[in-house]
């Protein structure tokens, strides 16, 4: 049995493995660590490095400078306790998708452990890519995770073998859009179309008669000009400033879904020795820098569609036929990708049921109830 709360640091540590590089990483985090470990009880300054793969222009790594760091450093004021931060984006003590190997060897104390872009480590939390057509509320989605994670111990397992902590600040994606350089009238007119979705989102394609191409946000734009795909399935809020719809001006709102795609993390061995107050802090300055970023992000999702639309891209809402007869059409990928995992003595179909069940709890009217089937 996994015991403790995401942020109390009473986890169970880091699992063991094997190989000399590992090793040396790790011993050079221990040296590292050794330098900053603070004594229970005695006031302290703390020289904290931040690591995020992402350059700050994504709203994920400005949630951190602009709320984040602001309010830790707010609640510490009077305690005694002080922490310099050293902010390193970008990749550059950090590649996406290495932030939580970085943090676990101690060379940063915080990142965003991104599990959309480091699913061998962070396999469960990636419960949302395969449960599309749930929600397009971003931050409802974003909350359940978050809460998940706060009660479940099933969701903290995979933090604990890695030797990092979960903080907070969930990092929501808004609802995925398709957009084409055709227009769709009908999902016929998807038959034999290539379409770049990014990760697990590629299974969403299942059944509509569209070719799926692994893709990223990088490459979208020159790759649909080129003619290697036809469209994408993307969220608003980077379409806009990809310039997608110059592209891929048909945009169908499907809603296939809003996601969860990361949070703050922090060293393990570096969490357990911090004081209380301390502790209160960074838990404080997760949850203003998880309220800040949904507020941010809403109110950008909007703008964009309007903008996308004042320059030339026509923005149509799919009928409900046309979205029932996708979703129904789609393999289940999430029961098989938990019944893997279940294997390996992860427990996907636990947390898939969890998952399924807060969101319809929370008024969430799933096209198809893919725990259920």
């Amino acid at each position: 049995m996994w015991a403790g709360s995401a942020r109390t640091g009473r986890q169970l540590p880091a699992a063991i493995r094997g190989g000399v590089a590992t090793m040396k990483l790790k011993t050079l985090g221990a040296a590292l660590l050794l330098g900053t470990m603070p004594v229970a009880g005695v006031a302290e300054t703390y020289n904290v490095t931040v690591a995020a793969g992402h350059p700050p222009v994504f709203r994920w790594v400005r949630m951190i400078s602009e709320q984040f760091i602001p309010t830790v450093q707010a609640q510490l004021e009077g305690s005694g306790h002080t922490i310099n931060f050293s902010e390193q984006y970008g990749g550059a003590i950090a590649g996406v998708g290495e932030e939580l190997e970085a943090v676990e060897a101690g060379l940063a104390e915080i990142g965003t452990c991104q599990a959309l872009f480091d699913p061998a480590k962070l396999a469960v939390q990636n419960v949302t890519y395969y449960t599309p057509f749930v929600s397009d509320d971003v931050r409802q989605v974003a909350t359940t995770i978050d809460q998940m994670h706060e009660t479940n111990p099933d969701m903290t397992r995979a933090y604990a073998e890695n030797g990092v902590v979960y903080i907070g600040a969930p990092i929501g994606i808004d609802d995925y859009l398709l957009m084409t350089n055709f227009p769709v009238d009908s999902l016929d007119d998807l038959d034999g179309r290539k379409i770049a979705a990014p990760g697990a989102a590629i299974n969403w394609l299942s059944g509509t008669g569209a070719v799926g191409v692994s893709g990223n946000l990088t490459t979208y734009y020159n790759e649909i000009k080129t003619g290697v795909y036809d469209g994408v399935i993307v969220f608003a809020s980077a379409a806009l400033p990809g310039k997608l719809y110059e592209v891929a001006p048909y945009i169908t709102k499907f809603g296939l879904g809003a996601q969860y795609a990361g949070s703050l993390c922090a060293n393990e061995a570096w969490y357990d020795g911090l004081p209380d107050e301390v502790k209160a802090a960074l838990d404080a300055g997760a949850d203003a820098a998880m309220t800040w970023y949904h507020d941010d992000l809403e109110n950008f999702v909007g703008i964009a569609l309007t903008k996308m639309a004042e320059a030339g891209a026509t923005v149509t809402e799919a009928t409900p036929e046309m979205r029932a007869q996708w979703a129904e059409g789609m393999d289940n990928a999430a029961k098989t990708w938990a019944e893997q995992l279940d294997a390996q003595g992860r427990p996907a179909s636990a947390i898939l049921s969890a998952y399924m069940d807060a969101m319809r709890a929370a008024g969430a009217t799933p096209l198809r109830d893919w725990d259920k089937e």
